[in-house]
């Protein structure tokens, strides 16, 4: 077959998947691994562990799926040829560990997914790879490319060079990313937990089988960590990663690893959470979900309603208080004065620009200070809501920003 016609064969539907049934259907499918998955009762990867998921996942590929694997595994692997026990908790030495074990993990990989006939390539990413606009697409040709040649690409995070992603648990969200990346019909994430419970499963919690909106788990207690300090992420990162596919348009499953075969066939396994809100430019989600906020602006309360309900520009004449410290471009929070987060946006100024700003129209800070002291303070373009002024404690709104005519409100008095 010539990469022309291999390339036509790709089909990705344009409405996402309505039920975890569709999965059986699905032409391209997102599928991220933890190390806790991966692991062996003595610590290492677990050679019995990953030939069983590269057999259900070469399989699936074999059928004419298209398979984007994220794996974590890396430092776990290295551990043992470093002679150490167990994670280590200082980065550089994390570093060293995943230098060492990501050619172990691709060589397992490799021999796994080659007994049936599967080529497999690796892909190094971090999230901020993502959030570039000439890395972005760099990314997403790269994978286009990987999958019209029938590769399986086993993506992770790049360790031995990662800072502070390493220690959070980064590839569960980096996995909803990449599903965003690459246009998946959805996002399977993999634990060692065969679903998400109401409670601790030992005591008799029930499982919730779909998630419709973050009401669905307004009282549930989510578990923070995987097995034996093994992993980073645990349940939490596993529900945020899948809320984030969710948002942007990408429905999610999240089951165990022995579940594996069941979840792509669409059987009735692990937790489903369903598609709300249009697919939005990754650096929305980045800003939503992963920016690490550097400071917070206060808003009077019609500011508050101008940008949580209208949807407009954040201008000066709106803000009464500047926490934090921060530069142009920089994440901040914007929080109405009861301290309720009601968004997140780049800023235009720098935190201690703004004090003297506070309270006056750019028209006057214009006359004053200069034509360059027009601009919003955060633009509508660079804002993405995450809880309308006014809304309930348990109402969320979709992150994203809303549709407007582009101009700049003067919000406040």
């Amino acid at each position: 077959m010539t990469e022309e016609s291999e390339a036509q064969t790709v089909s990705v539907p344009k409405r996402p998947l309505q039920s975890r049934a569709g999965l059986a259907r699905a032409r391209r499918i997102v599928v991220k691994v933890g190390s806790s998955s991966l692991t062996s009762v003595a610590g290492g990867i677990s050679d019995e562990a990953l030939t069983s998921l590269a057999d259900v996942l070469a399989a699936r590929r074999q059928q004419g799926t298209e398979i984007i694997l994220v794996s974590s595994g890396a430092i776990s692997a290295g551990l043992a040829p470093l002679g150490l026990s167990r994670r280590p908790s200082q980065l550089s030495t994390q570093q060293a560990a995943a230098s060492v074990g990501q050619g172990l993990l691709m060589a397992r990989y490799t021999e796994a997914f080659g007994r049936h006939g599967v080529t497999v390539s690796q892909v190094l990413l971090t999230v901020e790879d993502l959030m570039r606009r000439t890395h972005h697409a760099n990314a997403h040709r790269a994978m286009e490319r990987l999958l019209n040649f029938g590769v399986v690409p086993i993506v992770n995070e790049n360790d031995t060079v990662a800072s502070h992603e390493i220690r959070f648990g980064d590839n569960d969200r980096l996995a909803a990313l990449v599903a965003h990346l690459v246009k998946a019909d959805a996002l399977i994430l993999l634990s060692d937990v065969d679903s998400l419970y109401d409670g601790p499963p030992s005591a008799g919690a029930r499982r919730i089988p779909e998630v419709t909106g973050m009401q669905d788990l307004e009282d549930v207690r989510i578990g923070k960590v995987g097995k034996a300090g093994v992993g980073t992420g645990g349940m939490v990162t596993k529900v945020e990663a899948a809320t984030i596919a969710a948002e942007s348009g990408i429905p999610a499953l999240v089951t165990s690893t022995e579940n594996a075969a069941a979840a792509l066939a669409g059987e009735d396994v692990g937790t489903w959470f369903t598609t709300r809100g249009v697919r939005q430019p990754i650096r929305l989600l980045w800003l939503a979900h992963l920016a690490r906020i550097q400071g917070s602006l206060v808003l009077d309360d019609g500011a508050a309603r101008a940008v949580g309900e209208r949807r407009r520009s954040l201008l000066p004449a709106g803000i009464v208080a500047v926490e934090g410290h921060f530069e142009p471009g920089d994440p901040v929070a914007l929080r109405d004065t009861s301290g309720r987060v009601l968004a997140h946006g780049l800023t235009n100024y720098a935190s201690d620009e703004l004090p003297k700003m506070l309270g006056r129209s750019t028209k006057e800070l214009a006359k004053e200070l200069g034509r360059g002291y027009e601009r919003s303070v955060v633009h509508v373009n660079d804002l993405v809501i995450l809880h309308p002024h006014g809304a309930g404690a348990g109402e969320q709104a979709p992150s994203r920003t809303g549709q407007s005519d582009g101009t700049a409100a003067t919000l406040g008095a």
